[in-house]
């Protein structure tokens, strides 16, 4: 059938775009619920209407629009590996089990202006009664980010864990902390309350006489680092030795050997699509 006298392309491919990009920036924001109407009095609110493309937009607008939602607020990050180095030289995790991993990182509101980058930390437990063709591994994941929610989730926000100089290690191979799992806390008490977690997540007894401190002599980096050195003709800032600093739980997701892409169990940054709701 020929296209009508009076097609626009401009404004057929408009309508496809606003159709298409406002579905996803409804499922981008979809923890604001169905029956959301436009403010800007919110933080979320605000970055929903300037993401909402509009009928009476321009070309110039729309592709503003696309960008904050795909490049700023990192939308089409979601679901990407990051590889450094030849993918041929990947081995797949330890016999086929899949690994659990819980992330962390430092809020935005609490990094200095001196500071470059956010503190960050991620902790990993392997899933030692599946196999990544476990018939039931599905179901089981949706259990497993069930609990998460449950450990790691207090009034629909992550739990801190303050960041420090000692390093409590849990091994249990067993269980899945093979070759040891080293938290950096503040205390052992909060490190340990962190492995209490995990396993109450993974459904496995906690074990004390399993848990190794070591405490360096060296101290945290307590202040702004000012130290600096040169690298290929730049200069650059020294990082901070184990400096004392709180980091929120973000998300846990799942590494299945044979599965290319991460399963997303829990989170709280409403970038990735879980497996189960917070």
């Amino acid at each position: 059938m020929p296209l009508p006298d009076d097609f626009s392309p401009f404004e057929h491919l408009q309508s496809v775009i606003i159709q298409q990009h406002n579905h996803i920036v409804k499922d981008y924001f979809k923890d604001m619920g169905d029956d959301w109407e436009p403010e800007v009095a919110t933080g979320r609110g605000s970055l929903r209407v300037a993401c909402t493309i509009l009928d009476e937009d321009s070309a110039l607008v729309m592709a503003m629009r696309h960008r904050l939602l795909f490049d700023v607020l990192g939308y089409n990050k979601a679901g990407l590996m990051v590889y450094y180095g030849s993918k041929e030289s990947i081995e797949p995790p330890v016999e086929g089990h899949p690994k659990i991993v819980f992330y962390f990182s430092q809020d935005s509101a609490s990094v200095p202006s001196t500071q470059d980058y956010k503190a960050d930390a991620e902790y990993s437990v392997r899933l030692m009664g599946l196999e990544n063709t476990s018939t039931n591994l599905h179901s089981k994941l949706v259990e497993i980010a069930t609990e998460i929610r449950t450990q790691f989730l207090e009034a629909k926000q992550g739990i801190i864990l303050t960041k420090g100089n000692l390093g409590v290690i849990y091994k249990d191979p067993a269980h899945g902390f093979s070759n040891g799992r080293r938290i950096l806390a503040n205390t052992e008490a909060e490190a340990i309350d962190i492995y209490k977690r995990m396993c109450n997540v993974i459904d496995v007894i906690f074990d004390e006489e399993k848990i190794t401190v070591s405490n360096p002599k060296k101290p945290s980096t307590t202040g702004t680092v000012t130290q600096t050195q040169v690298i290929m003709g730049k200069t650059r800032k020294k990082r901070a030795y184990r400096r004392v600093v709180n980091v929120r739980f973000r998300y846990a997701y799942a590494l299945i050997p044979g599965e290319p892409q991460p399963v997303f169990l829990v989170d709280t940054t409403y970038r990735y699509h879980p497996l189960v709701k917070i």
